[in-house]
């Protein structure tokens, strides 16, 4: 075999240097929305004095670019107590951010002719629990899902605990969660089946076709498992055995709240609806269309079908927040850029993190 030559080491070398060097750039470099690049240990700084200042006890987030994860790190703990670590398999509730998977799943029963968004819900399954008023029979899946429906967010919340109409359906904007899990109800209706029934409709229709491999709206074992534990604002623990969405996600599909996820899998979905998969160029346009003006001091908010988005310049980008007892959590993506990012913590304090995490990636210098 012939020797290398001087020359051609250092060729070698050379070709070696640049591969490496590039290499590593992209390791430690994701870009923000404007397209900088920003070296991960400064993210990872970021969320971790965040944390300390919001005594968050753990937290798992990941960064897309280019319609990929660039970054994704667990910090912290799942369960401060026993100081076990937060880790790539740990579970949180997804709370509220469940309307945007909701909102994708129903609009396969729209593709499938089962459902019209237009046709009201009553001529698919009566709900006698607001019988009583007969305007009820004017809200239609397309109201529901862009939160105006004229019902409460839960009846819990109102005075005398019960469901009830507080405006003409179709006129204005009132998140509700009640609005959603009658939805849930009907589709439940057009299944023939229970709540697991819908999970399983859920599962292979969305999660198995995307590759979710562990996000669930009726909790599993692993999920159980693997599920970190809750904190409140003073960072104690929350009974979550007696939480009333812990009871939920048990054995009931709650539309609005009961998603149990993890970073990855849900940055899967988010990058399928980037991609414009699985659905058609048609159901995306009814998702990302403006439905609702959301009252807001200052930028233009909208609500969609199970997204928030805004005015311009930001118009192309979709994110939702969710809050359960114990678990705020977090997603913006844009569109048009493939670009976006989602997070968790197990803490009540973590709900202006992903709000505040935008300002942080839209800075200028790191």
């Amino acid at each position: 075999m012939a020797k290398s030559t001087p020359l051609r080491l250092f060729a070698t070398f050379l070709f070696l240097f640049l591969i490496v060097n590039c290499s590593t750039k992209n390791e430690i470099e994701v870009k923000n929305y404007k397209g900088t690049g920003i070296p991960k240990d400064s993210i990872d700084s970021y969320f971790e004095s965040r944390m300390e200042e919001l005594n968050i006890p753990g937290l798992s987030f990941a960064i897309i670019n280019n319609g990929e994860v660039v970054h994704h790190k667990a910090i912290g703990f799942s369960n401060l107590e026993a100081k076990i670590l937060v880790t790539d398999k740990t579970i949180f509730e997804g709370a509220s951010m469940s309307k945007s998977l909701f909102a994708f799943f129903v609009m396969i029963y729209v593709e499938e002719n089962k459902l019209d968004l237009d046709k009201p819900l009553f001529e698919y399954l009566p709900y006698p629990d607001i019988t009583y008023d007969d305007r009820y029979k004017k809200i239609t899946a397309r109201m529901v899902l862009s939160h105006r429906s004229g019902f409460p967010n839960w009846r819990e919340n109102e005075e005398d605990k019960k469901l009830k109409i507080k405006f003409e359906p179709g006129t204005r904007y009132e998140y509700s969660g009640e609005g959603y899990q009658y939805l849930a109800m009907v589709l439940k209706h057009i299944e023939g089946t229970d709540w697991n029934g819908v999970e399983k409709a859920f599962q292979e229709k969305v999660a198995k076709p995307i590759g979710l491999e562990h996000t669930v709206f009726i909790q599993t074992p692993f999920t159980k498992e693997h599920k970190a534990q809750p904190y409140d604002e003073n960072g104690k623990w929350i009974d979550w055995k007696n939480d009333y969405w812990y009871k939920k996600s048990e054995n009931t599909f709650v539309a609005a709240a009961s998603i149990h996820t993890e970073p990855i899998d849900f940055a899967k979905w988010m990058i399928t609806v980037m991609k414009r998969e699985l659905l058609s160029e048609e159901s995306y346009k009814e998702l990302f269309k403006h439905h609702s003006q959301v009252p807001n001091n200052g930028i233009e908010v909208f609500y969609s079908l199970g997204f928030f988005t805004l005015g311009k310049p930001l118009n192309n980008l979709y994110l939702h927040p969710g809050d359960n007892d114990g678990f705020t959590c977090y997603y913006a993506f844009d569109i048009e850029k493939d670009w976006g990012y989602v997070l968790f913590t197990n803490s009540q304090n973590g709900g202006s993190l992903g709000g505040d995490f935008f300002g942080f990636l839209d800075k200028e210098k790191y």
